[in-house]
């Protein structure tokens, strides 16, 4: 994927690595990016920062298909046919299975649901043009775990696999999918799960060094230019894959550790 004097969209714009990605991509000679984020002061701010004409802010919920079938047809209607959908926004609560079903659905619209709906609306022109991007942000969670979160962890493995069958189903009508995991990004959906404290958040789900929002979508985008499906912020993960895969009963035993310095460390009984 090339950015250059292209329309693209970025939904979780607001902030973290959406807002990140949405600098990057001017950067690399993106024609149009829409920001689009259900913080729609959050959007307003970073048009207005790097510039209304290059930077669209708009207000969008991901888990309601009309709104996402509006905002795509407004963006071919006023701005051009869009090249690059980064289906970004994501949820997390910190849900087990105790947790009230309006908690794992919240999640399962935000997740899952939001890529399917970006993909029923934009593939049908994109395989009629030949051409077109989806790039889905799932997480590591997503192919290994996430310590605390069921729900999270949950929806996470099912956007992987949306993912992959997209990629390889629609390959040869020219649309391109890439599925981002991220590993421990500095972000506040990071920093939620631990009082505000990054590196110990990133200590309890064992997501990595914490990186800074803008290196993430640097190496992001490097890796799109390079037209990868699986695309890892920290791809010393990569390690973890592998294991898990190899010996996944040697993995649940080395999960079942690190959720017990888990415990410890957020101070649970």
């Amino acid at each position: 994927m090339d950015a250059e004097g292209k329309v693209i969209v970025v939904t979780g714009a607001a902030g973290g690595i959406g807002g990140a990605l949405v600098r990057a991509l001017l950067q690399r000679g993106a024609r149009t990016v829409v920001a689009a984020d259900i913080d729609g002061g959050g959007v307003e701010r970073l048009s207005e920062e790097l510039g209304a004409a290059r930077v669209l802010p708009r207000l969008l919920d991901v888990s309601q298909e009309q709104a996402t079938r509006t905002l795509v047809g407004e963006i071919g209607e006023t701005v051009g046919s869009i090249d690059v959908w980064f289906a970004n926004a994501g949820l997390a609560t910190g849900s087990g299975p105790e947790a009230p079903d309006e908690e794992w659905d919240a999640q399962w619209r935000i997740n899952v649901m939001s890529h399917v709906y970006a993909a029923r609306v934009l593939l049908p022109g994109w395989i009629e043009r030949g051409q077109g991007h989806l790039v889905t942000t799932a997480s590591m969670a997503g192919i290994l775990t996430s310590a605390g979160d069921a729900a999270y962890s949950a929806t996470k493995h099912a956007a992987v696999g949306f993912a992959e069958w997209l990629a390889f189903t629609y390959a040869a009508r020219g649309v391109h999918v890439s599925c981002i995991c991220p590993g421990a990004v500095d972000t506040a959906m990071l920093r939620a799960g631990a009082d505000g404290d990054a590196a110990k958040a990133s200590a309890v789900i064992g997501g990595g060094e914490v990186l800074a929002p803008e290196r993430a979508a640097e190496r992001i985008l490097d890796d799109l230019e390079q037209d990868l499906f699986l695309i890892l912020t920290h791809p010393e993960m990569h390690q973890f894959v592998v294991g898990k895969a190899q010996d996944p009963q040697r993995w649940i035993r080395g999960m079942t550790k690190l959720w017990s310095r888990a415990q410890a460390l957020l101070g649970a009984q």
